[in-house]
């Protein structure tokens, strides 16, 4: 069964571009859920739905106009969060309403019911075409080589960024080029899952890898690897079972979280049993 579902055209194209997106969104992931910004992904998603309608409207490749609109975003929160006392939270709830607000309106007047944006708010990874996996996989190794090239000053900033300033390092500079990554990251995921559920792709794969409570380096290897496991069962599974494939890696990641919390739960219990016996 699941090799007759791998040898079908569509099923493979979403696999490789699945992988190459779990990979960036896991990585990116692990950074963002540690500095304590789990939501700018969703916010930052939010921010691409403006960018897709403003395509729409100007008849524009959407994804092209997603890019300026979430990068452009991002770097103006970003300002403002740094030049006020706005707290960050606040700063993600700013950028997340201004893009929502935007997209509705603007793809009310680009032709309202007449514009699709199922494939963009839900996903459609099984219809991905040849020039869009060309495209996500030059950016997913973009992506990776930016991180691989700063991994030590991004893990230094991310651990005590006061400290970071202190050693000398450019914060700053380094906050905008790796909000500039994460938002080039969420628009590529759109295809995957949609807008309202890549906040999950990036964030539970990095929580469940966090609970199994290993190095930085491990952690993110086993985030990358949950998230990989997630994309590829969840195309499998609802090529097989007809669902909505972002949905369906959506709610594998879950399980995997679940599956986790459990061992975790029993392995405490186990401990503290032997705990008491010794006692």
């Amino acid at each position: 069964m699941v090799l007759d579902i791998l040898q079908v055209i569509f099923v493979q194209r979403a696999l490789i571009t699945g992988i190459a997106v779990a990979a960036i969104c896991s990585v990116v992931g692990i950074f963002l859920v540690l500095r304590r910004q789990s939501l700018f992904g969703d916010a930052l998603s939010h921010m691409a739905f403006g960018g897709i309608a403003v395509g729409f409207l100007g008849n524009v490749y959407p994804l092209w106009a997603a890019f300026a609109f979430s990068i452009l975003g991002a770097l103006g929160i970003t300002k403002l969060r740094q030049s006020t006392r706005i707290p960050p939270d606040a700063a993600v709830a700013v950028l997340l309403s201004s893009g929502l607000a935007l997209g509705v309106v603007l793809a009310n007047l680009a032709g309202g019911p007449n514009v699709n944006l199922n494939s963009y708010l839900f996903g459609s990874i099984l219809l991905v075409s040849n020039e869009e996996i060309m495209m996500i996989m030059l950016i997913s190794v973009g992506v990776l080589a930016v991180i691989a090239a700063l991994y030590r000053k991004l893990v230094y900033m991310t651990f005590d960024e006061e400290q970071a300033k202190v050693s000398g390092l450019q914060v700053s500079k380094l906050n905008y080029l790796f909000i500039i990554v994460a938002s080039i990251t969420v628009v590529a995921s759109i295809r995957l899952v949609g807008i309202l559920l890549i906040s999950s792709l990036i964030v539970i794969p990095s929580i469940s890898a966090m609970m199994i409570g290993k190095g930085f380096k491990k952690t993110m290897l086993i985030a990358v690897s949950i998230s990989v496991f997630s994309v590829v069962t969840g195309i499998i599974v609802s090529y097989a079972a007809d669902t909505a494939p972002g949905g369906t890696i959506v709610l594998v990641t879950i399980a995997v979280f679940l599956a986790i919390l459990g061992w975790k739960s029993v392995r405490k219990a186990r401990q503290k049993e032997a705990l008491i016996t010794r006692l």
